[in-house]
């Protein structure tokens, strides 16, 4: 179950790393903002309409809380980087999200921080570098800082969606996170990009349906379905597949050069996510009991998901 679970995860990120070619050889060039917005808004207002299902009580907030970290904030933060930085050093700064994720976990979720799990984010930052980092990349001090915040808005999303487990069926939940992040991008890409293009062609509105259906729809459930029943270090680390599939499909789609070095840096972040998934036997890969709310589904030491109970002592 646990294999059929990290694959079925792994999936979001690979369909995220198809994000880039897709926006490159579909979409309107210079519209990554607007993009953002059809990929989460109309996704999250299918979900919501297919479910039938509102927040509610705290919900209202931690919906517009997690939308905005995972969706909103980290979607907005990503194209301040893009477009000050060059690619592969946003993409090398986005890697650092396994570390941050680890040590969030500690402190909220209960997880212990193990040599393993520290040397193989090191080790996902520095395959991904050699993968997407070119010599000749400037920095920039808005970019650094963007891509940076993007990559600790996300890891804290992630911390929080664990911590926060919703009774709520997982694609209710889905679509109300991608309602309040695109409900928050909206003002921003029209203050950045103005209004929307007056006419759209084919090939811009079968990206856009990809985006929305199946990069947000169907990944953004894939990935949530993860965070309930892994760890969120686990998860996380899948993330690092995403620069992975987008090089990947640049060399067999695009015609772009893929060098050796590269082909170190996909087998080096590979191994990263390979080692990060190796659990302790004695730890349990769910919320720990004393950090999840009551009526939350957490994984006893069996792997089996039940409910807690208030009782202290009784999870």
């Amino acid at each position: 179950m646990l294999n059929k679970q990290l694959l079925l995860t792994a999936l979001a990120p690979a369909i995220w790393g198809t994000t880039y070619l897709v926006t490159t050889e579909f979409l309107p060039p210079d519209r990554p903002l607007l993009a953002a917005v059809i990929r989460a808004l109309p996704a999250g207002l299918l979900l919501v309409a297919l479910t039938r299902r509102l927040p509610q009580g705290e919900w209202w907030w931690r919906s517009l809380v997690l939308g905005t970290l995972n969706i909103g904030a980290f979607l907005a933060l990503l194209f301040v980087a893009a477009y000050r930085l060059p690619g592969g050093v946003a993409a090398t700064l986005g890697a650092l999200q396994p570390l941050l994720v680890a040590g969030l976990s500690t402190g909220l979720l209960g997880e212990r921080l193990t040599r393993r799990t520290v040397l193989a984010g090191v080790a996902g930052v520095a395959g991904v570098s050699l993968l997407v980092l070119q010599s000749s990349a400037r920095l920039d001090a808005i970019g650094v800082a963007a891509a940076a915040g993007g990559a600790v808005v996300m890891a804290t999303g992630v911390v929080l969606s664990k911590r926060w487990m919703s009774p709520a069926p997982l694609l209710a939940t889905t679509g109300w996170q991608l309602v309040a992040g695109g409900l928050v991008l909206v003002p921003v890409a029209l203050a950045i990009e103005g209004a929307p293009p007056a006419s759209l062609s084919g090939a811009n509105l079968a990206g856009y349906a990809y985006l929305a259906l199946v990069g947000a729809a169907f990944a953004y459930a894939l990935w949530f379905r993860g965070i309930r029943a892994l760890s969120a270090t686990q998860v996380t680390f899948l993330g690092l597949l995403s620069p992975v599939v987008a090089t990947l499909l640049g060399w067999l789609v695009l015609g772009q050069r893929l060098t050796a070095w590269q082909l170190l840096g996909a087998a080096v972040v590979l191994a990263a996510v390979v080692a990060a998934q190796r659990r302790p036997a004695t730890g349990a890969t769910g919320v720990s009991p004393s950090n999840a709310h009551p009526g939350a589904r957490v994984l006893d030491g069996t792997g089996t998901a039940r409910p807690r109970t208030s009782t202290t002592g009784c999870p």
